[in-house]
């Protein structure tokens, strides 16, 4: 099966990024950040749909050897700009989830914040992807949404069935070994795209 994006997608988050300033600011997701001692210099990293750059430039600030993509050219420009302002190298890349060459290469780590545009089917597809491009004992470090999120509407999609749960992670990457899974609510300030009470759930977890 081919999966595409709607094309006002692309329309929607290019208007977005457009704005001035960053959309989710220029610090990394807290939850990322509260992995740090985890992180080794010299690891490989890959940040999914990675926006204007915020964490894949934060993991080069660590010392990791980074690359990123979003398929947004205009999120890609800010990230580019905030790792020259950062002062560190990222290879970032424009390019949607479905055209990413997953099999390129394993990474040390992957990095999957906040990315719940896809539906059951094309997450299926993409979360086995995401499996295959971990190096061996490779860190997943995932954090999104879950379903409770929806009352809340400071942030995430609309759509509940895009949403996390435990379950859905656990069955996801059964074949993955847990090191952190949890669900909280707590407040987010992460520039005005995700500011406010959110229903969150974190999770990190090493490849065979």
């Amino acid at each position: 099966m081919e999966f595409t994006f709607d094309p006002a997608q692309l329309e929607r988050w290019n208007s977005r990024f457009s704005a001035e300033g960053y959309l989710f600011g220029k610090e990394p997701n807290a939850f990322l950040a509260s992995q740090r001692e985890r992180l080794k210099p010299g690891m490989s990293a890959l940040c999914v749909a990675d926006g204007e750059g915020r964490n894949s430039v934060w993991l080069a600030q660590q010392g990791l050897k980074v690359t990123a993509f979003d398929f947004s050219p205009v999120g890609v420009a800010k990230a580019r700009a905030l790792a020259r302002e950062a002062a560190v190298e990222v290879d970032h890349r424009q390019s949607d989830i479905f055209r990413w060459d997953w099999s390129a290469a394993r990474y040390d780590v992957l990095v999957a914040i906040f990315f719940q545009f896809l539906a059951p089917d094309a997450r299926a597809r993409i979360f086995a992807a995401m499996r295959g491009a971990l190096a061996p004992g490779g860190l997943l470090i995932l954090q999104g949404y879950r379903p409770e999120q929806i009352a809340y509407g400071t942030g995430g999609p609309s759509q509940v069935e895009n949403l996390y749960t435990e379950t859905l992670l656990r069955e996801s990457f059964a074949d993955l070994e847990i090191l952190h899974l949890a669900s909280h609510d707590d407040v987010v300030d992460e520039g005005p795209g995700h500011r406010g009470m959110s229903a969150l759930i974190d999770f990190v977890a090493r490849g065979p």
